[in-house]
């Protein structure tokens, strides 16, 4: 296992391919050791890096991912399978704001794809949570861009480190969720499902 996570860190650095930062997910895997998360949806899966960690926490963690870019979604099958976590994971091709889920409930949902997106993720997906389930974002801190979207020169840069302010400010407003942010890593906030 240790073997496979560092070969996987060497292949996202030479391909270039964005991965959870090694503390965001140290915290994550602790949270889900903590708080007993048995079943888990991530939106954005890459090449499984956090997925299979997410996995690993205990023998009943199960981690249903969502992968759109197909390049992406064999290499995390691939990953998925020389672990031999098949059974724990189940890796879903598809985008993740077109995916019909129907029936399952998750105690966390960990939402790591497309930053313009993430509102949309946490609308679409919150139906998706048993009562104290939680969502975690990762990235809000976004390189250290987000809080000084008026001082960037790139219009796309500029643009995303907006809608992620924006997403801060909805989290902050959701009377739905009570949420913690973190500076932790590239910065994660931590939305716990208010019992109704």
């Amino acid at each position: 296992m240790k073997e496979l996570i560092l070969e996987m860190e060497e292949y996202a650095s030479l391909k270039n391919i964005p991965i959870i930062e090694k503390d965001s997910i140290a915290f994550i895997m602790k949270y889900i050791k903590k708080n007993n998360i048995k079943n888990i949806l991530e939106i954005g899966s890459a090449i499984g890096y956090s997925t299979i960690l997410m996995a690993s926490v205990a023998q009943d963690v199960t981690v249903t991912t969502i992968e759109r870019d197909e390049a992406r979604y064999m290499e995390c099958l691939k990953n998925v399978k020389k672990c031999g976590f098949e059974k724990k994971i189940n890796v879903v091709f598809q985008d993740a704001l077109e995916v019909n889920l129907t029936g399952v409930k998750y105690d966390m949902i960990f939402i790591d794809a497309a930053k313009g997106q993430y509102t949309k993720f946490f609308e679409k997906f919150k139906y998706f949570l048993n009562d104290g389930g939680v969502i975690i974002t990762d990235n809000l801190k976004f390189h250290g861009y987000v809080g000084k979207s008026s001082e960037i020169e790139s219009k796309n840069l500029r643009g995303l480190a907006e809608k992620i302010e924006a997403y801060i400010e909805f989290l902050k407003n959701n009377q739905e969720f009570e949420t913690n942010f973190y500076d932790v890593g590239d910065g994660l906030s931590v939305s716990v499902k208010k019992n109704e």
